[in-house]
């Protein structure tokens, strides 16, 4: 089975957000370790994502990596295929 971290950027009372971590807890075909980050805590991320949550990061490596927004009706099947496909780690170039 893949093991992910990823960094789940968050709201409370934020729709988008709930339904985002609804759907995260779903994930079976994947070993999701989530670091969710309210963002009214810290000013720096209020700045970058009050008009952005959810925003999703996954961590490779010790680098953090912004995943592509995934449209809030999107399945728990399509949730886990955008997490294999840009969540994995990148090939190395020769």
């Amino acid at each position: 089975m893949v093991a992910m971290h990823l960094i789940f950027y968050t709201k409370a009372d934020c729709c988008l957000c709930e339904g985002l971590a609804a759907k995260l807890a779903q994930v079976r075909a994947i070993a999701l370790d989530v670091e969710e980050r309210d963002i009214t805590t810290q000013s720096q991320w209020w700045e970058r994502y009050q008009y952005e949550v959810p925003v999703l990061y996954v961590v490779v490596d010790g680098k953090e990596r912004i995943l592509p927004r995934l449209s809030p009706r999107a399945s728990v099947d399509q949730l886990e295929c955008h997490l294999l496909r840009f969540g994995s780690p990148r090939p190395t170039q020769s």
